[in-house]
């Protein structure tokens, strides 16, 4: 299969989404595109799943990002011929979800593969891990979100220069700079990033969506909208069950039962 689809076996909320292309770098051809546009729908409509844990096959590459062989020449040859097609990956770099995605970067994230993992909401990498904005080298411009993510991610300064350059960072660079959340050995990888998202599932579900939009929503909006968009989502997530659930559990020391209303 072009994209591994795998339940978490302790925790079947979460699910592992894995780009299954290692002899390429797990660079996105167009079918590989399409898959991973798939699975990420389905997660997203499956109200059974909760998180999802984004990954590369193999010990050295997260993603290579689009495949120069395949996909960019075709997009290309649409576009001069007076086309205006959509450019994102997996189709989630380019539109809002609604759950949340951790990306587990083992290896390089390179060009689009680094724009599908700023695309996550949190970021977790090995030590041989690698980020960078290539496609200045190729003569185009990052058209998936990394000039739109990147600065938002690290200091103004070093999104330039990986922009303009094209050259990567590595793993210790990108922690210190807070474009991945955690450095660990390339075994730890995977459990790390899943522990991360059974964490999550255990939260009011309601709760981490609101939240989640609400900080995103925060970054473009003036300070005032966005205090005032808060306290509606905290008026709307007061009225849930859940919201009276989780209380009670505290009250009587036990794990909390969250419905999701």
């Amino acid at each position: 299969m072009p994209i591994r689809v795998d339940d978490d076996a302790e925790d079947p909320r979460v699910s592992v989404l894995t780009i299954d292309r290692p002899d390429a770098r797990n660079a996105l051809d167009p079918e590989h595109q399409q898959a991973l546009g798939d699975a990420v729908a389905a997660f997203e409509a499956d109200d059974e799943k909760l998180v999802a844990v984004l990954t590369g096959a193999g010990d050295t590459t997260f993603s290579a990002g689009a495949d120069l062989k395949r996909l960019i020449p075709t997009y290309r040859d649409r576009v001069r011929a007076g086309e205006d097609p959509p450019w994102n990956f997996g189709g989630f770099t380019a539109t809002r979800r609604a759950k949340p995605l951790i990306a587990a970067v083992n290896g390089h994230a390179l060009a689009g593969g680094l724009e599908m993992a700023l695309a996550c909401d949190i970021r977790v990498c090995s030590h041989n891990a690698t980020f960078g904005l290539a496609e200045t080298k190729w003569a185009i411009i990052p058209g998936a979100g990394g000039t739109v993510r990147l600065p938002h991610a690290v200091p103004l300064g070093l999104a330039m220069e990986m922009i303009l350059s094209g050259e990567p960072i590595d793993a210790a660079e990108a922690h210190r700079v807070g474009l991945v959340n955690r450095v660990v050995p390339l075994p730890d990888l995977l459990p790390t990033a899943l522990g991360l998202a059974r964490s999550i599932a255990d939260r009011g579900p309601l709760a981490v969506r609101e939240a989640r939009e609400r900080v995103l929503d925060g970054l473009g909006l003036e300070h005032e909208e966005a205090m005032a968009r808060e306290h509606e989502a905290f008026l709307r997530v007061m009225r849930t069950d859940d919201a009276l659930e989780g209380p009670a559990a505290f009250a009587e020391k036990r794990p909390p039962r969250y419905r999701g209303r």
